[in-house]
């Protein structure tokens, strides 16, 4: 039997996120899963995060962004984790998830566990 993949998706401004999201793959590998690190595409200028003295994003860890939903589909469950901006999900993650249509028509995530983590 294959480990079930678990990709877990992030999005963090100032790196609190990022550091559950590493903490959340080790869980995944020591309980016999593997997991696939993603961080959301930024969706800022660079001037704007710079003001905002935003973390720069890990080149180790590879981005998914709006062109390239159907890597989620390869998952067999999805952890999404995100920081809340007046209790919702940052734009740059509901980018993302707004361009999952095609993957729910064509029923490319029926039945995938997922969660969230913030």
């Amino acid at each position: 039997m294959s480990k079930p993949k678990v990709m877990v998706l992030f999005y963090s401004m100032y790196g609190h996120v990022r550091t559950l999201a590493n903490e959340i793959t080790q869980g995944i590998e020591a309980a016999g899963g593997e997991p696939m690190l993603f961080q959301v595409q930024e969706t800022l200028p660079k001037e704007v995060l710079e003001k905002m003295h935003a973390l720069p994003q890990d080149p180790a860890i590879p981005v998914l962004g709006a062109a390239d939903v159907e890597k989620l589909a390869e998952a067999d469950g999805i952890l999404f984790g995100f920081p809340t901006r007046y209790g919702g999900a940052p734009a740059q993650l509901r980018t993302v998830l707004d361009a999952t249509g095609k993957l729910w028509v064509g029923g490319a995530l029926l039945g995938k566990p997922a969660g969230v983590f913030f």
